[in-house]
């Protein structure tokens, strides 16, 4: 299968490093523009430098998480044809301790950036009659992390509003899913969990430690790489993925105890 995206544009936030950044580089090597975005201009500057292409590659610094970063994103690009929700945080605490602020904040970056994203370039998508939506959501939408019951709960919510989104586009030949990655070798996951299995030594070694003692359940039985899961997100952006729509698709390595 050979994947051409020539000559389409593809926005992806949260791009400056992990899965994001792997979901560019692999756009950009099918053929795409791309556009990375994230908080800091320096994150931007150094993964540009990484993707080194000048003339396909454009970078745009905003805080997706708040309306006014997501507004900086739109005005700078006003369509796009391949979107891809990929910003989002998580952060570990105990239940009893979230707070209203802090669940406001997960909500805010992890469900409320796509909300107000896709809504802008929906239409637009529509009009011209072809496009890809993507939310980068988690196994932990299906399997709620005890340590971080606020992160789970906007995974979950991520798949009813993509579920959502892909029902306004019926019959438009814009396709909207959500991808669900096991726990993967990102730059954030490979400090908690290195924090987490402190008595391990390197980041692949702690990494096969927590999924042995907390995701016992994985047929993978280690973390997934983020290059694993962006070469599934630039298949969904295809034109060869045109009939898979409103759909929750897992790259979790088996993580989650079901055959669908």
């Amino acid at each position: 299968m050979k994947i051409d995206l020539s000559g389409k544009v593809a926005l992806i936030t949260g791009s400056s490093c992990g899965i994001g950044f792997s979901v560019a580089s692999g756009l950009l090597a099918a053929g795409a523009n791309v556009i990375i975005n994230g908080r800091s201009q320096e994150r931007i500057a150094e993964a540009m430098s990484r993707l080194d292409d000048a003339k396909r590659v454009s970078g745009i610094v905003a805080d997706v998480g708040t309306l006014s970063g997501c507004n900086t994103l739109t005005t700078s690009v006003s369509k796009v044809d391949i979107l891809v929700n990929n910003a989002g945080f998580f952060r570990p605490r105990p239940l009893l301790e979230i707070s209203d602020s802090e669940w406001l904040e997960m909500m805010e970056v992890n469900v409320m950036s796509g909300i107000r994203l896709t809504r802008y370039y929906l239409h637009s998508m529509m009009q011209r009659r072809w496009g890809r939506v993507i939310f980068v959501s988690s196994e932990s939408a299906l399997q709620i992390p005890s340590e971080m019951v606020h992160y789970g709960v906007s995974k979950m919510t991520q798949l009813a509003v993509a579920r959502g989104f892909a029902e306004i586009a019926i019959n438009t030949g814009v396709t909207v899913n959500s991808v669900l990655p096991g726990p993967t070798m990102s730059e954030g996951v490979e400090n908690f969990v290195q924090n987490l299995m402190g008595e391990a030594g390197t980041a692949e070694e702690a990494g096969l430690l927590f999924m042995k003692k907390y995701r016992p359940s994985s047929l993978l039985g280690r973390l997934t790489t983020t290059d694993e899961v962006a070469n599934f997100i630039v298949y969904l952006s295809s034109m060869q993925s045109s009939a898979i729509t409103g759909a929750a698709l897992r790259v979790d390595g088996g993580v989650l105890r079901s055959v669908i």
